[in-house]
């Protein structure tokens, strides 16, 4: 190796470790959040996409953009174990989303942008700081299924509507016990009711026999 060879190559070290400061900085990020990718995954998947950016550039003959093209495929991959579907919901995605982003931000700074790559990384974390705020317009809404079995001679159903803060049920089912018709009702509700306030209604209102909270149903 000649001396041109070592100076070359270590004018690429710079790329190596701002990808890991980088990386580091968005791990950290999530890890103070407690999410399953933290400091580690981010500044090894930020490093390793430099790493592999710079092959591609001095790989010598051929397409240089070939082993790059397929940091973002094989980051899918890595990305796609994260993502976890449990009871309804989908766990992982926004993770497996920055890690895949990180991987960008690390291909850039393989690329020589480090002005990209600096304002990229603090777009990214500055985007999920807002996010996590506590305002209302950024917080996902949450839907609380009951269902309530009860009587009606008049306008029970429409003063079960009023409490739950709802305009109609989801689900109804009449069945005859005796002489008496009884309602069972399945209606999605924003508010969340505690044991204690669905005792209270049904204290306060003798023609609703018994209510269930179902949430993951």
């Amino acid at each position: 190796m000649t001396l041109e060879q070592v100076i070359a190559q270590l004018w690429m070290l710079p790329e190596l470790l701002l990808s890991v400061v980088l990386g580091f900085v968005i791990g950290l990020e999530r890890k103070m959040r407690s999410k399953e990718a933290g400091i580690r995954t981010h500044t090894i998947v930020c490093f390793g996409a430099a790493l592999m950016t710079i092959l591609s550039k001095n790989i010598g003959n051929g397409d240089p953009g070939r082993i790059a093209a397929q940091i973002v495929t094989g980051v899918g991959f890595l990305g796609a174990g994260m993502i976890v579907y449990n009871q309804h919901e989908v766990k992982g995605l926004t993770t497996a989303a920055g890690v895949w982003a990180t991987a960008g931000i690390g291909m850039v700074c393989g690329a020589e942008l480090f002005l990209v790559a600096i304002v990229a990384t603090v777009l990214m974390i500055a985007v999920q700081f807002l996010l996590h705020t506590n305002f209302r317009v950024f917080r996902t809404k949450r839907t609380y299924s009951v269902k309530i079995e009860f009587s009606r001679t008049g306008d029970e159903n429409l003063r079960i509507k009023e409490i739950f803060g709802t305009d109609r049920f989801n689900h109804l089912v009449l069945k005859r016990e005796g002489d008496q018709v009884l309602y069972s009702a399945t209606l999605t509700t924003d508010n969340e009711f505690s044991s204690s306030e669905l005792n209270k209604i049904i204290s306060e209102n003798p023609f609703i026999f018994s209510i269930e909270r179902c949430d993951n149903d």
